[in-house]
């Protein structure tokens, strides 16, 4: 049956329904579009068979409010939503977000703090023994004890403090198939410990078999470097192909075991999800609060790839969609784009092909393709792998098929470009047409900072590769008659980073005139090397001591210095170049970043902060 599924009861009793199969709270507000995980998930279990009841957002301070489609006959599904909660609510500064791009109208307050772990103690309340399954990425980087920077501490599992039944981790299109049908064979719930890309509790290891076993909560706890020691085993099984069962122990005799991940989809599986019948738009219901805002930024864009072998410290993809790319074909991907062109709002440009990294559109090497990623070894960290095949030539493909479709005027790449893979290919075609064709005046690129130490510890090339970046972008825009630039993402604060690497970047954006309005403080989310190295001051690679700025002052040094030209950040520039001993970059010279006070000029002061 076509159409939005059930979000009531009339909605049920429209279909002939008198019952769920499973019942879906989001945290999001309902979108059913394949970029956003509720939609997958819930569409893929329809084309099984199964009936999907979704509630968004439910009421977390009313229990009635997930029961509005009654007792689900195989389980709960629950998701915090597309965007981990506590980034969706805060600032890294911890002041609270004004605006969720995820709920109608953009009104904050819609989802609780830790939604998934709200929603669950709220459904057993209500339903003591019927199944809850977790997922999404808030359950997916909290599987095992993690550091939590909104409380800064560390925190168990979310399964234990969820009191769900089991954890989907990953892009969970396998798993959910696999918990779906042994649910609906009769199997219970506490007897799915065999499931790939699953979590789940034990009160012993007596039938688990050939794991390794992580240091207890207690001993992380109590000994940082136990944490740094343990996600270091995490992070070197995330791959389907070698990754092993871990065992986590907590001080009441329970264990969390988190199983293998899954395999990655084939293409053919990968078509197959996205060719399911999505509206690919928010459910009519929010038409009157003026929509959701986070589809507008996707509703015109092609996903075409997942995984990246990228594997940059501050970012959780690695433990998330994993370091295999897994592509659509070009016949789905043109199938779909087609869609567009015959949407009413569609004005001849697809805003975005890509994915997590857009010119990633094959493994790293063929090595993956049977054996998986290295477990010790990065693709293109500190250089390109010898055996790494650098290759755009079907992503170009795929770009000039898009182009020649009718309606469309222009296709753009808006997804991040990975500047050292593009480099590494010896065919420059694909640089030629991304110039020529690709770029809305500006691309996006991310080197993130200049200093080859924070770099390094970033897991980035170093900044000589970025710089022949440009030189070769220039050169082929002027080639091309055109006038474009590069919007540089940098960061601040990351670990490794002190005053003195923060004044190295402010000095190379003075000698470049740069003058960055993207600019990001390092934010420690959960399940990423550089949070593990912002909580324990240790690189969990090499167990070596690194610099963390965890003082909010100081991290306003370092962020103040990338805009030192904003009059705003005169005072912070200013007492960080004393504070550094770089006086000599107060004054009038050409190299000089800020002049000196006036003679009887007051500090600014900032306004403070209104709630």
């Amino acid at each position: 049956m076509a159409g939005f599924l059930p979000v009531s009861r009339a909605d049920m009793e429209a279909r002939g329904w008198d019952q769920c199969d499973f019942v879906y709270i989001i945290g999001d507000a309902y979108v059913d579009h394949p970029t956003f995980g509720h939609a997958i998930i819930s569409r893929v279990l329809e084309s099984r068979g199964y009936r999907v009841g979704i509630i968004p957002q439910p009421d977390w301070k009313d229990p009635e409010s997930i029961r509005v489609l009654g007792t689900p006959r195989l389980g709960f599904l629950v998701m915090g939503g597309n965007m981990d909660p506590m980034v969706n609510h805060y600032t890294v500064s911890k002041r609270r977000r004004s605006y969720d791009y995820f709920s109608p109208g953009g009104k904050m307050g819609l989802r609780p703090d830790y939604a998934t772990v709200v929603y669950c103690n709220l459904i057993r309340r209500s339903y003591r023994d019927v199944p809850i399954l977790i997922g999404g990425i808030e359950a997916s980087l909290r599987r095992l004890a993690h550091y939590d920077y909104w409380s800064d501490r560390l925190k168990r599992s979310i399964l234990l403090d969820s009191q769900a039944d089991l954890l989907m981790y990953g892009m969970g299109e396998r798993s959910i198939v696999e918990i779906a049908d042994a649910l609906d064979s009769g199997l219970s719930v506490r007897d799915l410990t065999f499931i790939r890309g699953t979590v789940y509790k034990a009160r012993s290891l007596a039938d688990v078999y050939d794991y390794t076993l992580l240091p207890s909560y207690g001993e992380m706890t109590a000994d940082r470097r136990k944490y740094a020691e343990s996600f270091a085993v995490q992070y070197r099984n995330t791959d389907p192909f070698s990754g092993g069962t871990l065992a986590e122990p907590y001080d009441d005799h329970t264990f969390v075991v988190q199983n293998p991940p899954q395999a990655p989809l084939t293409t053919q599986e990968m078509d197959d999800v996205y060719d399911l019948p999505y509206m690919r738009t928010c459910h009519p219901m929010y038409e009157k609060d003026g929509g959701i805002d986070a589809i507008k930024e996707v509703k015109f864009s092609l996903q075409s790839c997942r995984g990246c072998f990228g594997g940059c410290s501050f970012c959780a993809l690695t433990f998330h969609q994993g370091r295999i790319i897994q592509a659509r074909s070009h016949e789905s991907l043109l199938k779909e784009a087609e869609l567009l062109t015959r949407d009413p709002d569609f004005k001849g440009y697809i805003h975005d092909v890509g994915g997590p990294t857009a010119n990633f559109r094959r493994p790293a090497c063929d090595k993956q393709l049977t054996h998986g990623a290295c477990r010790d070894k990065q693709c293109l960290f500190p250089a390109p792998c010898k055996n790494l095949i650098a290759d755009h030539s079907d992503y170009l493909s795929l770009l000039r098929k898009l182009r020649a479709l009718p309606g469309v005027k222009k296709v753009f790449i808006r997804s991040g470009i990975r500047f050292d893979y593009l480099l590494a290919d010896r065919d420059d075609s694909f640089f030629r047409e991304l110039v020529k064709h690709h770029v809305s005046g500006q691309l996006k690129v991310a080197p993130e900072h200049i200093s080859d130490r924070v770099l390094r510890l970033m897991g980035k090339p170093d900044n000589a590769v970025y710089e022949r970046f440009l030189d070769k972008y220039f050169r082929l825009c002027r080639q091309e008659g055109k006038e474009q630039y590069v919007v540089p993402y940098l960061m601040s604060s990351h670990p490794g980073s002190t005053l003195k690497e923060a004044i190295e970047l402010a000095e190379y954006l003075h000698r470049h005139h740069l003058n960055p309005e993207q600019v990001s403080d390092f934010y420690p989310t959960p399940s990423t090397i550089s949070t593990v190295m912002y909580y324990t001051g240790l690189d969990p690679r090499t167990m070596q001591p690194v610099y963390v700025a965890t003082n909010p002052h100081e991290k306003a040094m370092q962020r103040a210095l990338i805009q030192y030209r904003n009059p705003k950040n005169y005072d912070l520039v200013h007492e960080a170049l004393v504070k550094a001993g770089r006086t000599d970059l107060i004054g009038y010279d050409k190299n000089c970043l800020i002049r000196p006070r006036r003679t009887g000029q007051a500090p600014q002061r900032k306004k403070p902060h209104k709630k």
